[in-house]
């Protein structure tokens, strides 16, 4: 566990090894949510890197017109 200190600002520094685990960078949002007396920190903005990893890896190849013709027919589903 890491440890960081608040400042008489309210202010507090994230430990260097959790931004780094985290992809954390100057500007980055963080949501701040507080639950049975416990505060957890949570990213608002993802990297492109991290979207990667939540799609499925495939084997199979998808045209740019595949790709389409499965949006419009979603789309057409939905109405």
């Amino acid at each position: 566990m890491s440890e960081t200190a608040l400042t008489s600002n309210g202010q507090m520094t994230l430990p260097k090894a959790a931004r780094e685990h985290l992809r954390f960078k100057a500007g980055d949002r963080l949501g701040v949510i507080v639950e049975e007396g416990r505060m957890m920190l949570i990213a608002l903005m993802l990297h492109i890197d991290d979207l990667c990893t939540l799609l499925p890896t495939t084997r199979l190849r998808t045209s740019a017109k595949q790709i389409r013709e499965y949006v419009r027919t979603r789309a057409a589903q939905r109405r």
